[in-house]
């Protein structure tokens, strides 16, 4: 498997794949991504080169971002604000490859990517719905830190997120 910057000719394939990703999570009553988030965002993410991929042959097997900041960084309560960190968003592997380790490896590559990006923390937030989600990053030595972000998507939706975090 390859693992690599992603570049806009995966921008079809990545939409698909995310598409299942979202039926699947829908199939099990995790209704938190729709068709504009995340899919509406990885053109941006490319161009600003933080969307990352792995690939199987041609096959997009699993995709995340990382940025520098996250509008609910001030939200939680983090061990330390005074160093550089990385925020993980968008983790998502293809349904296909469900159940391989796929999102531990990923993980992985997440910490060393941004360790080589001169981190010190990699953070991320995850809704408190997405036990699956919750599960698998503290399977992966992320802990969660005091606090909810209270993510405001319109007057009728407030999504209440956990914050974590793993020291590289």
């Amino acid at each position: 498997m390859k693992f690599r910057l992603a570049v806009m000719e995966d921008l079809p394939q990545l939409k698909e794949v995310y598409k299942g990703i979202i039926k699947n999570m829908e199939y099990n009553q995790i209704h938190i991504w729709d068709d504009i988030y995340p899919c509406k965002f990885f053109e941006k993410d490319i161009q600003n080169n933080c969307l990352y991929v792995l690939l199987n042959q041609n096959e997009i097997v699993s995709a995340f971002a990382l940025y520098n900041t996250n509008s609910g960084e001030k939200s939680v309560e983090w061990k330390e604000n005074q160093c550089k960190v990385l925020y993980l968003n968008c983790l998502g592997v293809n349904i296909n490859y469900l159940k391989m380790g796929i999102g531990s490896f990923m993980l992985e590559k997440a910490k060393e990517t941004a360790k080589n990006l001169g981190a010190v923390y990699l953070r991320l937030f995850v809704v408190d719905i997405n036990k699956p989600a919750i599960n698998l990053y503290i399977k992966n030595g992320f802990i969660k830190v005091n606090g909810i972000y209270h993510e405001r998507i319109d007057k009728d939706l407030v999504l209440h997120e956990y914050g974590f975090e793993v020291m590289l």
